[in-house]
């Protein structure tokens, strides 16, 4: 109990020769109940990036470039170097961070392929379902990779808003050189969308097209953390995917450029 309340309190017993807790419920009836601080739920974004090793940061030993933003986040908060995934594969391991279960128990192993009749299951508890039963907007963007059917998509698991890729970008019909691909293993593969929400939004269809997705996902990203800052939201944010330059050049120089733009 603070000072100026314990002097209240004394002068009213005092002046009108009333007990303590009398004195107390009449303070209480004034000035009515103390509030107790609001407890707010962190928004959090998820940031998960494919094939990025423990050394591919500046602060963990990269050379020839630097991460400036990621190693601030590291400097300024909390760095776990203890990560481990069940199986180091797209599918299986975005599996695992969304339900929490082994691949394995809800049947997934290695990479997931176009019209795949295996994806996450209905059943399945994800951290999206989770968080928006704590009021939490919801939203992914960039690589899906759970399966690509309707009924797999993350809409129909937890996700108010999805913009994406449904699988890696180079699972489509076009080879390394920008052409129609005449390997039987790439031919097959359907046309290359970014999805919104449940429907097919924006054809990938040559290299150029490829090259703007970072900034689809950049601004995508932004624009879903300021519709929402003024509430708890969770965004999945999976700009997980191959820059072409990586496929066309033999230059190890020009890789490591493509790369550390990406970080």
């Amino acid at each position: 109990m603070d000072y100026v309340l314990k002097n209240v309190i004394n002068y009213l017993i005092m002046k009108y020769r009333i007990g303590f807790l009398l004195a107390l419920l009449i303070l209480l009836r004034v000035e009515g109940f103390p509030q107790k601080d609001k407890v707010t739920s962190p928004s959090i974004v998820l940031i998960f990036l494919d094939d990025m090793g423990n050394g591919d940061l500046s602060s963990t030993g990269a050379q020839n470039y630097t991460t400036p933003v990621l190693d601030k986040f590291g400097s300024e908060g909390i760095r776990f170097t203890n990560f481990l995934t069940a199986q180091a594969d797209c599918s299986v391991s975005r599996a695992v961070l969304l339900t929490g279960c082994y691949p394995n128990r809800i049947g997934f192993s290695g990479a997931l392929f176009p019209n795949s009749p295996v994806g996450i299951n209905s059943t399945e508890n994800t951290l999206a379902e989770l968080v928006k039963q704590k009021g939490y907007a919801t939203g992914i963007v960039g690589k899906w990779h759970l399966g690509d059917r309707r009924e797999f998509l993350p809409l129909q698991h937890g996700f108010d808003e999805y913009f994406g890729l449904p699988y890696s970008n180079d699972i489509w019909p076009i080879d390394f050189a920008g052409q129609p691909s005449t390997d039987w293993r790439k031919d097959r593969f359907p046309p290359l969308y970014i999805i919104e929400g449940n429907e097919k939004k924006i054809p990938i269809t040559t290299l150029d097209d490829q090259a703007t997705i970072t900034k689809l996902y950049t601004e995508r990203a932004v624009e879903f953390i300021n519709k929402n800052s003024k509430k708890p939201f969770f965004l999945w944010l999976t700009p997980c995917h191959m820059f072409p330059s990586m496929h066309l050049s033999n230059s190890k120089e020009e890789v490591n450029k493509d790369y550390m733009v990406m970080l």
